[in-house]
């Protein structure tokens, strides 16, 4: 046993923890102060410019909106009940479009890369999915409030298809349902506004790298009764590797009717088609190529993936207090993927390394939707908020698994054999979910700065499981309660103090208990009055129980598991004076494997946590002048700690760092030539291997826009 990471060692650290969180809390009230005495200041007192972040519909029951900036001040992120994120008790954070744009993120990992408790790419160039952990554990995906699952293992999110990205720290059943303790990630869908707008961009760059997008609305009726909205994006490119594409086509169109000024009603449909590769087939160990070298099968290489959805929004404020919200979506997923990989390395003195086949065909319907009720009253002086609502979801699915082994490969002069007749199946299953919930939740308001929050929830699961070989089929109903409390002082008007405790669960393998998990969490948050800012700091001790495992004796699937994480974390994201702009963050996550049955990993970390994460990213504008338009510089570094590819905590990566950069030239009024770099120096690492082969990161990619917009 690592002794290393035994929580018994940790309370010194932890005790550290709390002292940088009161310190932090020190910070801002000096902070608070300095703003105070500069506000107060006589005689040569320097006045900036007020900085305003503008949101289109993010009063909204629904919540969402689009936002202009890199700050939003509410969410309905932690509770489902718009709410003041400095009023929130949880660490939320929110991803604008905005943000994504600057960055040039085109996938869900790139534009969480930036999130405090976040990390994601540990799968290098085995991209099949998208793979992010929040304070250390699985992260599920929700979209407009609405469950999408877990992202491993799903179609990879096309973000352009989004306002926002929220993304929520710590277990939260009791609002959103069915998650691990760790987090959730909110994707909200794009809507039709109330005014005219529109963006239509063209991208170039590196791996044969040809896109084009558009995303523009307008009011199709005088009155702003019926509005429209239509986004898109075309892409045709290659990966960083021989014999790969990476090919999309989306298209979503949304229409609003607002029969009155407190009524709205949204239609979006959005397609969806990928025409990509799963990977590399990964690298040797014990050899140094370069990342474009492809050791798969060029002829048996290809990922698919076709969904259509249909999304149903609604909402309505009866005026006197109660307002209703109902979502509904319906969605079509076909996928496969199939590719040849390096199962075994070339032993000592050879490069002939072993290779398999590796196949998958799904498809799944599902139909999900969520009616809630706020009722917003003063009681004897005392604001209160009460949330009730319901929850329904009905998926059916099939999967096909094919596995098989495949010729060998020179990896130092490679041949490629072709496609294989055919790969043996070996596991086919049908599954059947129906979920309901009930929730609710108050929020009582004392005195204007004393928030407490309550959060209780029921989900009731009915799971079926058929095996296609035999028939045989596997059932469980299950019914699992899960509660949350949360409580916020408003110390000042800019500063907030939040303590919370919540529970989380999400059902394992049919017959096995679900796992659960807990979190206690406390911290500060601080947003200032002259400039969109918001600080947050925080530390948290989580648990994640009944996680099963396989068990070695028996080969059965059994709950004998548990993970604990305490952490902290620290985020800011500030459009400061002087046409400075930043995104900073900094997390620490103590993490230990509590128990794990016959396994003998108990006292070890979790694979794929590291113990440090930061990231900065830097912008500044340099502002026109005559015939020259402004002109924005950004950098930004990500450093990632060191960990462990296994429980076992026998296999390892070292820390590492990466750097981004970014330039936008204003060509002309509302016309901007942009330049992106991710991982400007190319540094190169081991993101997972050591089993049979290695998997690098991702390598620079440098990309060029010109983009207008009205």
């Amino acid at each position: 046993m690592n002794s290393k990471f035994k929580r018994v060692n940790t309370d010194a650290c932890w005790q550290r923890l709390t002292s940088m969180l009161l310190g932090s809390c020190a910070f801002l009230f000096i902070q608070t102060g300095i703003t105070s005495a500069r506000e107060n200041s006589q005689g040569d007192a320097i006045l900036l410019d007020t900085v305003t972040v503008e949101a289109d519909g993010a009063g909204s029951l629904l919540g969402g909106g689009y936002y202009s900036g890199i700050v939003v001040d509410q969410s309905t992120g932690a509770s489902r009940m718009p709410t003041s994120l400095l009023d929130t008790p949880a660490s939320v954070s929110v991803i604008t479009a905005e943000e994504l744009t600057r960055r040039n993120a085109d996938s869900v990992e790139e534009a969480v890369d930036y999130t405090a408790g976040v990390t994601t790419g540990f799968y290098g160039s085995d991209d099949r999915f998208d793979f992010i952990r929040i304070r250390g554990l699985d992260a599920y995906a929700f979209r407009d409030g609405l469950p999408l699952g877990l992202p491993f293992g799903a179609p990879r999110e096309e973000i352009y298809a989004f306002d926002t990205i929220e993304v929520l720290k710590g277990a939260n059943s009791s609002s959103f349902g069915l998650a691990a303790p760790g987090g959730l990630i909110n994707y909200v869908t794009k809507r039709p506004r109330s005014d005219i707008f529109g963006e239509v961009y063209v991208t170039g760059g590196s791996y044969s790298h040809k896109e084009v997008g558009f995303d523009t609305g307008a009011n199709l009726t005088q009155d702003d009764t019926l509005s429209f909205r239509i986004t898109g994006k075309f892409q045709n490119a290659d990966k960083e590797y021989d014999y790969s594409n990476d090919d999309e086509k989306f298209i979503q169109g949304g229409l609003t009717w607002r029969p009155t000024d407190h009524t709205n009603l949204t239609v979006v449909y959005d397609h969806l088609y990928i025409d990509s590769v799963p990977g590399s087939g990964g690298q040797p160990i014990g050899f140094d190529f370069s990342r474009s070298r492809f050791f798969g099968e060029p002829d048996y290489n290809s990922r698919g993936v076709t969904r259509d959805t249909v999304s149903l929004f609604f909402d309505h404020d009866f005026q006197n207090g109660l307002s209703i919200a109902s979502t509904a979506r319906y969605s079509s997923t076909n996928s496969d993927y199939g590719y040849a990989y390096i199962s075994a390395s070339p032993p000592d003195g050879s490069s002939i390394a072993s290779r398999s086949f590796f196949g998958n065909d799904a498809s799944s319907d599902v139909f999900v939707m969520d009616a809630h009720g706020l009722y917003d009253t003063d009681i004897a002086g005392v604001g209160s908020r009460t949330l009730f609502g319901v929850e329904y979801r009905d998926a059916d699915g099939t999967n096909d698994a094919f596995f098989g082994s495949a010729p060998s490969i020179d990896v130092r002069n490679p041949v490629f054999t072709g496609a294989p007749s055919s790969v043996p199946l070996y596991s086919s299953r049908q599954t059947d979910q129906r979920t309901r919930a009930l929730y609710a939740q108050e929020e009582l308001t004392f005195f204007d700065t004393v928030i407490v929050t309550a959060g209780l929830r029921n989900d009731w699961l009915d799971l079926a499981e058929t095996n296609q070989f035999d028939g045989a089929t596997l059932s469980d109903d299950l019914s699992e309660t899960t509660g949350r409390l949360g409580l916020t002082y408003r110390l000042t008007e800019e500063v907030s103090l939040f303590g919370s405790y919540s529970e989380s669960v999400v059902p394992a393998s049919i017959g096995v208990e679900p796992e659960t998990g807990e979190q206690y969490e406390v911290g500060v948050k601080y947003q200032p009055h002259d400039f969109p800012t918001l600080v947050t700091a925080s530390v948290y001790d989580l648990t994640r129980d009944n996680l099963t495992r396989t068990d070695p004796v028996s080969l059965q699937r059994v709950p004998i598991g548990e993970i604990g994480v305490r952490g902290f974390d620290f985020e800011a994201k500030a459009q400061l004076p002087f046409s400075f702009d930043v995104i900073a963050s900094y997390s620490y996550l103590d993490a230990e494997i509590v128990e794990n049955g016959t396994l003998g990993n108990a006292g070890n970390r979790p694979a794929f946590v590291p113990e440090h994460v930061a990231s900065a990213f830097l912008n500044y504008t340099v502002p026109g002048s005559g015939f020259r338009g402004d002109l924005t510089v950004g950098v930004g570094a990500r450093y990632e700690g060191q960990y462990y590819f296994d429980d076992a905590n026998t296999l390892e990566v070292g820390g590492h760092t990466e750097f981004d950069a970014v330039l936008i030239y204003e060509l002309a009024e509302n016309a901007t030539l942009q330049a992106n770099a991710k991982n400007l120096f190319d540094k190169k690492y081991v993101a997972y291997g050591g089993f049979g082969a290695n998997f690098y990161n991702a390598g620079r990619e440098i990309d060029v826009s010109l983009r207008y917009t009205w």
